[in-house]
C-alpha cells in the first residue's frame, strides 16, 4: 500500500527543485535553441533537461512505476502505477519570459489519479493533493469558490494550437460568455489555470487538445478542493481524455451546455 501523503511530500520537493532549475535557466535562456514541434507549439532544451531530471528523481522514489512524459524521456509499459509529468507547462510563456509556467507531476494507477503536484515557478506556489487528502497550496488548505451565477463568474479558457479544429468552439465560447460572465482570461498554462480554479481565483476553465501531462496533476487538485472535472461531454472518467472542463461544480452545467451546442471535437 502506497503512503500517498508521504509520497506527495517527496514529489513536492522534486517539483520545486525542477522549478528552481527552470528559474535559473531562464536568466541565460537562448531562444535560438527552441524547436517548433508543430505550428506555434514549442519545445526547448530546458523542457528536455527538466524532464530528464524529473524522471531520474521519480524513478528513485518509486522504481516500479512507469512514465507518461511530454518529451518522451521514459515510457509506460502497463505498470500498475504511472507518473504523468510535464517538465514545463507554459513553454511559450517561458520562451517570452511571461508568467505563469509550471512543473507538473501526477501519479496514477491504471484507473485513477492518486497524487497531483503543480509547482508554479513565477509565484513560488506549490499546489498539491493526494486522493482523499484534500488540496493545498504552500501548506494551506485550498477550496474552490462558491460562485453559482454566471454574471459573477470569473472564468479562464485558452486557444489551443489546433486552431483549425477548435476555432468554431473557441468563438462560440467567447460569444456566449463575453458580456455575460464577470470576466474572461487566458494565461498560457493549463496546469496553472486549473490550480487557480482549485484555489478559488477562477470559477471555471475549459480547454481542448490537451495531453495527459497538461491536466492530470491539476485535475486531482481541483477534485480534492471540492470542484468537478469532466471531459467536454460530462464524463467523469476523464483521465484518458483530451478535452477537459474544471469548475467549482456550480458552473459545470453552464459549460457542458455551451459545449453541447457545437459539433464534437475529434483528436
Amino acid at each position: 500500500m502506497l503512503d500517498l501523503k508521504q509520497l506527495t511530500v517527496e514529489v513536492c520537493r522534486i517539483a520545486t527543485e525542477a522549478g528552481h532549475f527552470l528559474k535559473e535557466e531562464r536568466k541565460k535562456f537562448h531562444r535560438e535553441r527552441v524547436i517548433e514541434k508543430h505550428a506555434h507549439d514549442y519545445v526547448s532544451y530546458v523542457d528536455k533537461e527538466s524532464e530528464v531530471r524529473l524522471v531520474k528523481a521519480l524513478s528513485a522514489l518509486l522504481p516500479e512505476a512507469g512514465f507518461i512524459t511530454e518529451e518522451g524521456s521514459a515510457t509506460y509499459q502497463n505498470e500498475s502505477y504511472c507518473w504523468v509529468i510535464d517538465p514545463l507547462d507554459g513553454t511559450t510563456n517561458y520562451i517570452h519570459d511571461e508568467a505563469p509556467y509550471c512543473v507538473c507531476i501526477a501519479l496514477r494507477s491504471q484507473t485513477e489519479l492518486l497524487i497531483g503536484v503543480v509547482y508554479e515557478v513565477c509565484r513560488d506556489e506549490c499546489f498539491y493533493a493526494w486522493k482523499g487528502g484534500k488540496a493545498f497550496m504552500n501548506g494551506e488548505e485550498i477550496h474552490v469558490s462558491d460562485v453559482s451565477q454566471a454574471q459573477d463568474a470569473f472564468v479562464i479558457t485558452e486557444l489551443p494550437y489546433n486552431y483549425q479544429q477548435y476555432k468554431q468552439t473557441a468563438l462560440h465560447l467567447i460569444d456566449r460568455l463575453y458580456g455575460v460572465v464577470g470576466g474572461i482570461r487566458m494565461n498560457g498554462s493549463a496546469a496553472a489555470a486549473i490550480c487557480y480554479v482549485a484555489a478559488g481565483r477562477f470559477d471555471a476553465w475549459a480547454e481542448a487538445f490537451l495531453g495527459k501531462w497538461d491536466y492530470s496533476a491539476a485535475a486531482l487538485i481541483v477534485l480534492e478542493a471540492g470542484g468537478r472535472v469532466t471531459d467536454f461531454y460530462g464524463d467523469d472518467h476523464f483521465i484518458e481524455g483530451h478535452h477537459i472542463i474544471a469548475t467549482n461544480g456550480h458552473l459545470h452545467p453552464l459549460f457542458e451546455k455551451l459545449l453541447s451546442e457545437v459539433p464534437p471535437l475529434n483528436m
